[in-house]
């Protein structure tokens, strides 16, 4: 019996050492598992080296292309798309994100002048590291919400528009013609004027790339259809030299391709005061083409991206590039999309491709100098012509005539005007165009009030009728802007508007503004100049106090402003039922304002 206790003992004091082991067991398993997913296994591996080596040897043709478009050194495309794209690999939130120079961020850095300081090179580079600093500001800032500004129907129209300017902008180089014109439509008609301009054998260089790339890229070959058929273009180029002596543009003939990487410069402060209108459209640029990676290319893990750090990240694949010699790069969908369905597996498919586009500078820096011009004018024009989308047009002409205008606005303006101002009028246009939708979205209903204590809503009186009382319900945003279209919503009033009660129910309004206050003062002093009054239910305490402090509740008089309650209805009930009241008391007339209405 003695030894009962104490085996009982050790068994309580057994299990707690079990649960303890078991639970210490789990954790080292766990640790062991999130080692696991974090080590690469080499299968992994593997499928990133593919993915990296496709979207490697892709970039390096895209990355000229990307200079040439900008109106810079091709080498300073190609060093963006190396560094912008590492620098940025382990920041963004979406994993298979490729921050690259794109169309529409080239065309901007071609308006942006840079020809016009004193190192327009510098100047480049400092362009990149100013437009990585607003994008890094704007992305802690969580600047990924300004997009819900940005209607569809400007966007379409700023992203067609760049498809025709990237195809207008390279016209000269397939062609081979030396074009006169202050822009790209002066240029285009300056060609259209002069045909007698056009080289035989760099047109002919350009057209086959072009049906190099639209064939080859429906093979087996898919995206390296394109590095192909550059090649095949470059190879054209190169035997219309030496057998006929023919004039056809070279990357080498424009820049010298050194076989060493950028060594890094310093931005060049001067400069950054004329440069800061073109950061901030290449800013804007990035948020929204990041935007669109993050929704286009999934996680492999389910994770939602998050856009405000796609926008971080993409700020810091700028400061690399800039740093490094390159130009200003944003999230590019179709590198994002090439290295996904290369079979990338995660983070490191973007490393492996900027370790092959260095190798390839470093080993191939010749055969990069040979590339021609016209063939890389010819991806451009491809590349270009795959920007212009008819249905999306097509979808937004459908919704309406306001958007139909607008889409038109945005697209003669980035055809007409440098992109950097385009850009930023496209936003201001979405800005005011989102105040205007507001605005005319106010509606008015008249509240019917039950004896059952029931409410239906019907259309309310042109007129206010005589000694009755009038609920009226406003719906929609009730801000400065649309101040003048409540007033136009209320019922007016005639000689016959004698003696009744209007109840404004302004339950879910948060904040009042004083052009709305004018509002309801003005229909306040017309009602009573009628013998009417006006009644205010109202929800939030922040409008009372608003109220008050204008003098608005004081000149309504007393018991004209009600405040709610947790009931719903309750409120504007009571006011009902009280207002009847007043209007069937003999003698008794509606509360108006004492004073200070008019």
């Amino acid at each position: 019996m003695t030894d009962e206790p104490a085996t009982s003992e050790s068994a309580s004091d057994a299990a707690p050492l079990t649960r303890r082991a078991r639970r210490e067991k789990e954790r080292v398993e766990e640790r062991a598992r999130a080692s696991a997913r974090r080590r690469p296994d080499r299968k992994r591996l593997r499928h990133d080296a593919t993915a990296g080596l496709v979207l490697g040897i892709e970039s390096v043709p895209d990355g000229l292309a990307s200079g040439l478009l900008a109106g810079v050194n091709p080498l300073a495309g190609l060093y963006a798309y190396l560094f912008g794209m590492v620098g940025a690999a382990f920041v963004t939130s979406s994993t298979f994100m490729a921050v690259q120079a794109t169309g529409a961020m080239s065309l901007v850095v071609a308006d942006a002048g840079l020809g016009g300081a004193p190192d327009p090179e510098r100047a480049l580079f400092t362009l990149a590291v100013l437009t990585g600093i607003v994008m890094i500001a704007a992305g802690l800032l969580r600047g990924g919400t300004l997009l819900r500004f940005v209607p569809t129907a400007v966007m379409t129209g700023f992203v067609t528009a760049v498809g025709v300017n990237i195809v207008l902008g390279q016209l000269g180089s397939f062609t081979g013609a030396t074009l006169e014109g202050s822009g790209r439509l002066a240029k285009t008609l300056d060609l259209l004027l002069h045909p007698g301009r056009i080289d035989l054998a760099s047109l002919l260089v350009g057209v086959v790339t072009v049906a190099g790339i639209v064939l080859l890229q429906r093979t087996r070959l898919g995206a390296m259809g394109l590095v192909v058929a550059v090649v095949l273009g470059s190879a054209l180029a190169a035997w219309f030299r030496w057998a006929f002596g023919a004039d056809v543009q070279v990357v080498a003939d424009i820049a010298d391709v050194p076989s060493s990487l950028p060594m890094p410069v310093l931005p060049s402060l001067p400069d950054v005061p004329s440069l800061l209108v073109p950061a901030l459209s290449l800013a804007f640029i990035g948020l929204v083409q990041g935007a669109a990676v993050s929704a286009g290319v999934p996680n492999p893990d389910g994770r939602v991206s998050d856009p405000s750090r796609d926008f971080v990240g993409q700020g810091v694949g700028n400061l690399v590039s800039g740093i490094f010699r390159g130009m200003p790069v944003g999230g590019s969908m179709s590198a994002s999309a090439l290295v996904t369905a290369s079979g990338a597996r995660s983070r490191l498919a973007l490393v492996f491709a900027g370790g092959v586009m260095a190798v390839v500078i470093l080993a191939f820096s010749e055969v990069v100098g040979l590339v021609a011009m016209p063939a890389l004018a010819a991806l451009l024009i491809v590349v270009g012509v795959g920007a212009i989308k008819p249905d999306r047009v097509r979808s937004v002409v459908k919704t309406g005539r306001l958007q139909t205008v607008v889409l038109a606005v945005t697209f003669v303006l980035t055809l007409v005007v440098p992109v950097q101002y385009a850009v930023l009028l496209g936003v201001a246009l979405a800005i005011v165009l989102h105040v205007v939708e507001q605005s005319n979205r106010v509606r008015v209903t008249r509240l019917l009030i039950e004896d059952d204590g029931r409410m239906r809503e019907v259309e309310p009186p042109p007129t206010v009728p005589p000694h009755e009382v009038v609920v009226l319900q406003p719906y929609g945003s009730l801000f400065f802007a649309s101040a003048p279209t409540l007033r136009d919503r209320l019922p007016a009033l005639d000689a016959d508007s004698q003696g009744s009660v209007v109840i404004l129910r302004m339950r879910g309004v948060d904040e009042i503004g004083l052009s709305l206050i004018g509002v309801l003062r003005e229909y306040a002093a017309t009602l009573a100049a009628h013998d009417c009054s006006l009644v205010l239910t109202l929800g939030s305490h922040r409008v009372l106090g608003q109220l008050e402090h204008e003098g608005l509740v004081e000149a309504l008089g007393e018991g004209a402003v009600y405040m709610g309650t947790e009931w719903r209805g309750e409120t504007v009930r009571r006011a009902y039922v009280e207002a009847l009241e007043r209007l069937d008391t003999p003698g008794n007339r509606p509360p108006t304002a004492s004073r200070d209405l008019g």
